[in-house]
């Protein structure tokens, strides 16, 4: 049976040639910080199943001092003429591989939980749209390979430039969305519910609804993750107080409160894949250009989900 072990497998060993590549880049002169820290991470991948808690968590930390002190860095780019020949050369069959990974996942995830071989599943259930993505990648890999008539160390060479251009924010959803599950571990979101019923003025269904919603988004800009706030806010104000209490829809109010998280992560560099890869990707001077482009339309789309809860939520 295929499961997150297989993945982990390829990861581990994709990080660890990151490392090896780092380690030789001379044009980095901060090479060693970077083999530390992809290293570090394929051995999370590699080994992690067989760590303690505690070794696990020290190497996220060794990870975090990396970056935190400024360790990791990267080398010379490809020269611009180059990229700009081979993207006139190859036009919009530069988007081909881009599309597999969707539609492989989609497919997967529709067609492979019921497969089984020998009366054992092909493919963990639970873990089926992870293992399709996994087989997405890969696919739109070789696809890449055969077309574009690379050789598999251009696909690596390739794929460390671009980590290493979007550095350390390429693994903060990953350790954000670790953290929520910490915070539901640790009932977080009942201490959130004990301090709101204390402190702030919910007497009535539209003083819940605006502080569910505003929490929503706030609560997101610190995780940088709406899934990893929605349990924590929910368990503190929506579901005591809105549905519980004052009767309020539950497929609405949980809907839109999400949505009013999205408007977090607009806001917000914890939301790294959404608004400091790009920066990074783009090479723009501002890195937080595009959070300040963003803002006005968050803040709009907040009051309106904020509006269309309260209006919604309570008509059934």
């Amino acid at each position: 049976m295929i499961g997150l072990e297989v993945l982990y497998l390829l990861a581990g060993l994709l990080f660890a040639v990151f490392a090896v590549g780092s380690a030789t880049d001379r044009t980095n002169p901060k090479r060693w910080g970077n083999t530390a820290f992809w290293g570090l991470f394929a051995v999370s991948f590699l080994f992690g199943s067989y760590l303690s808690d505690t070794l696990n968590g020290a190497i996220l930390v060794a990870m975090a001092l990396a970056a935190g002190f400024n360790l990791l860095g990267k080398g010379s780019p490809p020269p611009q003429a180059d990229r700009v020949e081979r993207a006139e050369r190859w036009g919009n069959r530069l988007f081909i591989p881009a599309l597999i990974p969707p539609i492989v996942t989609l497919t997967g995830t529709l067609t492979l939980k019921g497969v089984e071989i020998g009366g054992v599943p092909l493919v963990d259930p639970k873990h089926v749209t992870l293992v399709s993505l996994g087989f997405g990648i890969v696919l739109a890999t070789t696809v890449a390979l055969v077309l574009f008539r690379a050789s598999p160390a251009v696909a690596v060479r390739e794929g460390r430039r671009l980590m290493d251009s979007v550095s350390w924010a390429g693994l903060l959803p990953q350790a954000l969305a670790a953290l929520g599950a910490v915070f539901v571990a640790a009932s977080v979101g009942d201490v959130i519910g004990t301090l709101a019923g204390d402190y702030l003025p919910l007497n009535g269904p539209l003083a819940a609804v605006i502080a569910y919603s505003l929490g929503m988004a706030l609560f997101t800009v610190i995780m940088g993750n709406a899934f990893a706030a929605f349990p924590v806010m929910t368990a503190a104000i929506a579901l005591p107080l809105i549905i519980g209490q004052y009767g309020g829809d539950p497929a609405i109010v949980c809907a839109i409160g999400m949505l009013s998280g999205f408007c977090g992560t607009l806001m917000t560099p914890m939301a790294a894949n959404f608004n400091i890869v790009p920066a990074a990707l783009l090479d723009l001077p501002d890195r937080n250009g595009v959070i300040r482009v963003q803002i006005p339309t968050a803040l709009a789309l907040l009051a309106t989900n904020t509006v269309l809860m309260y209006a919604l939520a309570f008509r059934f």
